[in-house]
């Protein structure tokens, strides 16, 4: 965790809450809040005008 020094006196941030996942939409497009859940799909496919791509 970081510190922080301010005339003397030292800081520190409070730990973060852990927030629930939520699912956004925007333009018909869902998206989720939670990085676990997102994370087992490393490896998205994007479509560009008709072409794929693979990152």
């Amino acid at each position: 965790m970081t510190a922080l020094l301010y005339r003397g006196n030292s800081y520190e941030a409070p730990a973060a809450s852990p927030k629930a996942c939520v699912e956004l939409t925007y333009r018909r497009e869902h998206y989720n809040t939670c990085r676990k859940e997102v994370a087992h799909n490393a490896h998205p496919s994007l479509t560009y005008r008709g072409t794929s791509y693979t990152k």
